[in-house]
């Protein structure tokens, strides 16, 4: 069985900050979300081997700055559609909530989180995507797994190898893909 590596327990990080994020960031004021977006935006558009410099500058090479670089990589989707998600509730919804008396922390996770359910799983998944789009990435900083594999195919022109490694790699996300989608569905 081939390990891979770090990731796809390193979505779990990316997750859990860009829920958080993105619940807060649907809470706050529109001068906190201004500054909030842009952050985003350029944690999007950076090519991700950026993201590598100062995770090795701190953090030398290995699987540290591996894990460091995936999480502030695969993280904005998360935030960007858990607070979406939250958005999408309707204005009817909530106000009937607080109607029947619901203080806003009962209105978060009563009410616009279950409704927000989906917007969230597919950050989630996009979360696992983003992580695993890394792996190669992060292998050449030494953080091992499946990329380390494509790698060293490279370095040695194993094309076969660094094919079928490649293979692995999509596959695996096909399948926490299916899982994701398994897992939306069964909720509703």
């Amino acid at each position: 069985m081939l390990h891979t590596g770090p990731f796809p327990p390193q979505s779990r990080p990316a997750d859990r900050i860009g829920e958080v994020t993105g619940i807060e960031r649907h809470e706050v004021d529109l001068a906190l979300q201004a500054l909030v977006t842009p952050i985003l935006d350029v944690m999007q558009t950076i090519p991700s081997f950026v993201y590598l410099l100062p995770a090795i500058a701190f953090f030398s090479i290995g699987k540290p700055p591996g894990i460091l670089a995936t999480v502030i990589f695969s993280m904005p989707p998360m935030v960007r559609l858990t607070a979406l998600g939250i958005r999408q509730v309707p204005e009817s919804t909530n106000e009937a909530a607080l109607a029947f008396g619901a203080n806003p922390r009962q209105l978060l996770r009563k009410v616009e989180l279950p409704l927000a359910l989906p917007s969230i799983m597919t950050g989630v998944n996009q979360v696992v995507m983003m992580s695993l789009s890394m792996v190669v990435i992060a292998a050449l900083i030494g953080a091992g797994g499946m990329g380390y594999v494509v790698t060293e195919a490279l370095e040695n022109t194993e094309t076969g190898r660094g094919v079928l490694a490649g293979i692995g790699i999509a596959l695996l996300a096909m399948m926490i893909d299916r899982v994701v989608q398994r897992a939306n569905r069964v909720r509703h």
